[in-house]
């Protein structure tokens, strides 16, 4: 923790009268990537009286929920529950068997009902509340929905300011875009939206310990103008997309940053995104994006990424068919997809790298021949890598409610995937056990929340997730489980 402080660079140094905890419940690595994780921080730390200190899951919790230690803060080494608040950031539903264990380790109870006023207030925000919070609310006594870099400070304003934990629900429930579980139960209010002088979100911290080591991050827009089928950020969510103008984006970023990451749901889709990756490449800068879209990459965007230090060219194919493409409202045609290899030869990138989506509704194996017909074709312009992600229904998106493909469903898809493409593509996937389980979260609600729990405390290993569905599914069976892990197509 200390060789980590030591290494970063544009941390705020604050104490305050209220102070609050400030958490992430995956490890320092991915936690510090997070541009969402960092606005925050950036708000309660410029928040007049307030200051917060991070804590985060331990790195070997990650694969082991058992190794997690007592949570201490990195700022002054204290543990997590002597402070009044502990504010969770949480960006999807896997995250919230972290929570657990980190809570569980400073003897703080994790489920909400099991607290008392001696206990530290938990609060909720983050990515997650865009779709489904509701296993979310078996923990946080409070949830901020929505962009919350503005509406947080007022939340934390009533904790600070309001005696006794009821009272404190009570002033919460009252606050346009908060869900205070014991007051709304199972009803969510709408989620925030910020207003556009506070945009752009920037990082504030680079460190070389991160996934994205010693990254600037900067957001170039917010939200998208797209409506793909199956996103949680498509054009309906808070108002579509906002963009921020060039001149402000490469005025925020520090003269000594060697590295920027310009971050967005479509930063392909900023209509000066070639302009701003070339100027940062002519000051010698080297240069990350989060999102491609295909129909956006053309000679000069993947030129000005070839400058910025490219070497892969990534972007999404989603469906494995014209077909399916056409059902998520996706602009992935095939002439768009053939374009994007033959711009990476061009500009001599290794490979070209494709995000696709398996078990989607109405998948058939005729799909999959389609796609290996295809991939194979592109594999003749430039050597490709496939990034698999079997599908999961979200909340908030036209798929909503959509039944899972199943384990087995997914595992003989890609199966038949990998054997098509033999020689001729790199193919990796994600695993379909925890597509399941990240399934079941998105669909669910408090009582999924609670069976994380059992889940998290038993080890966390994806058997121990199985046996608390399926024991929730045998306590309530006039309400089953909409889709079992061994479903077919």
């Amino acid at each position: 923790m200390r060789e980590r402080l030591a290494a970063e660079v544009g941390a705020i140094v604050k104490q305050a009268p209220f102070t609050v905890a400030l958490a992430y419940p995956s490890p320092y690595a991915t936690a510090m990537s997070s541009l969402g994780y960092q606005r925050i921080y950036r708000a309660i730390m410029e928040a007049p009286g307030m200051a917060c200190e991070r804590v985060f899951l331990d790195d070997d919790a990650e694969r082991d929920l058992t190794a997690q230690k007592r949570p201490m803060t990195y700022e002054s080494l204290r543990p997590l529950e002597e402070l009044p608040v502990v504010a969770f950031s949480v960006a999807y539903e896997i995250e919230l068997a972290g929570l657990v264990r980190m809570l569980d380790a400073a003897n703080v109870p994790a489920l909400r009902d099991e607290r008392s006023e001696r206990h530290p207030f938990v609060l909720a925000g983050g990515p997650l509340t865009f779709s489904n919070p509701l296993p979310l609310a078996a923990f946080a006594d409070a949830i901020v929905m929505g962009e919350a870099e503005e509406l947080v400070i007022d939340v934390l304003r009533v904790i600070e300011s309001v005696s006794g934990r009821a009272n404190q629900l009570d002033a919460l429930a009252k606050i346009p875009h908060v869900h205070v579980p014991a007051v709304h139960g199972g009803v969510l209010p709408t989620g925030a939206k910020a207003d556009v002088a506070l945009l752009p979100a920037w990082a504030p911290i680079r460190t070389p310990n991160t996934v994205l080591s010693d990254m600037f991050l900067i957001e170039t827009e917010r939200g998208c103008s797209r409506k793909c089928t199956y996103c949680v950020m498509r054009r309906s969510t808070n108002g579509g997309m906002r963009l921020v103008p060039m001149e402000t984006i490469l005025g925020l970023v520090p003269p000594d940053a060697k590295r920027v990451g310009l971050v967005g749901a479509a930063v392909s889709d900023h209509p000066r995104i070639a302009q701003i990756v070339n100027t940062l490449a002519d000051q010698g800068r080297g240069v990350g994006l989060s999102s491609l879209r295909p129909d956006r990459l053309n000679d000069e965007l993947v030129s000005a990424l070839k400058r910025a230090g490219y070497r892969t060219l990534t972007t999404a194919m989603d469906g494995p068919s014209e077909r399916l493409r056409e059902s998520l409202e996706r602009n992935a045609r095939i002439k768009n997809l053939l374009r994007c290899a033959e711009l990476a030869r061009k500009h001599g990138m290794d490979r070209l790298k494709l995000y696709l989506m398996l078990g989607l509704p109405g998948e058939t194996d005729a799909d999959i021949d389609e796609c290996i017909k295809f991939v194979g074709e592109l594999s003749n312009v430039v050597p490709i890598a496939l990034g698999i992600a079997p599908f999961c229904a979200k909340r908030n998106t036209p798929l909503d409610g959509q039944p899972f493909a199943g384990i087995d469903g997914v595992t003989d898809r890609l199966a038949r995937l990998r054997h098509g493409l033999r020689g001729r593509a790199d193919v990796r996937s994600t695993s379909a056990r925890w597509t399941w389980v990240e399934y079941v979260l998105a669909q669910g609600a408090e009582a999924e929340g609670r069976a994380v729990a059992e889940a998290a405390r038993a080890g966390g290993r994806f058997a121990a997730y199985k046996r608390a569905f399926e024991r929730l599914d045998r306590d309530r069976p006039a309400r089953p489980r909409r889709s079992l892990a061994i479903a077919p197509f």
